[in-house]
């Protein structure tokens, strides 16, 4: 039984970490008392009122985070989407020091200049401004961003 959004087509539903589990259970629960698992995933989900792809999509990721099944586990799959999170800002940082770095006329600025203009954008534009200024104050890029630029 699917509830009905306002346009008609099925609503999508959040389920609890708690719901999800005890799916997962009670689809383990069959399969151990029939010896099977064909038609458990279907049976539990009727019987529950959920989606038979959710449950098995569930079941699916619980074998794999228990270790049951080959696959990226749920910690891993955070923890991976943290470092991409982490590393976009970085590279956004890293555009904005590169910009901050040449004037309008094409000369490097200085690294005073680049300082305060990284911590007026780390104002407008949040975290990732106020990681770039902080390497921006440290020493050794205030002297890289002094190299001319053929020295690379």
């Amino acid at each position: 039984m699917s509830r009905m959004n306002n346009s008609g087509r099925p609503s999508q539903r959040r389920y609890s970490p708690e719901e999800k589990a005890a799916a997962v259970r009670m689809v383990r629960a069959l399969r151990t008392e029939l010896g099977t698992k064909n038609g458990t995933v279907k049976r539990v989900a009727d019987q529950l009122g959920y989606g038979p792809e959710s449950v098995r999509t569930w079941v699916r990721q619980a074998d794999i985070d228990d270790g049951q099944a080959p696959g990226v586990s749920t910690d891993e799959a955070r923890r991976l989407a943290q470092l991409e999170q982490e590393n976009r800002e970085l590279r956004r940082a890293n555009e904005i020091l590169k910009r901050a770095a040449v004037d309008s006329t094409g000369q490097r600025n200085s690294a005073s200049s680049l300082s305060a203009g990284v911590s007026k954008l780390s104002v407008l534009r949040g975290r990732e401004f106020n990681r770039a200024a902080t390497l921006l104050r440290s020493s050794w890029v205030r002297s890289f961003m002094l190299t001319p630029l053929g020295k690379y």
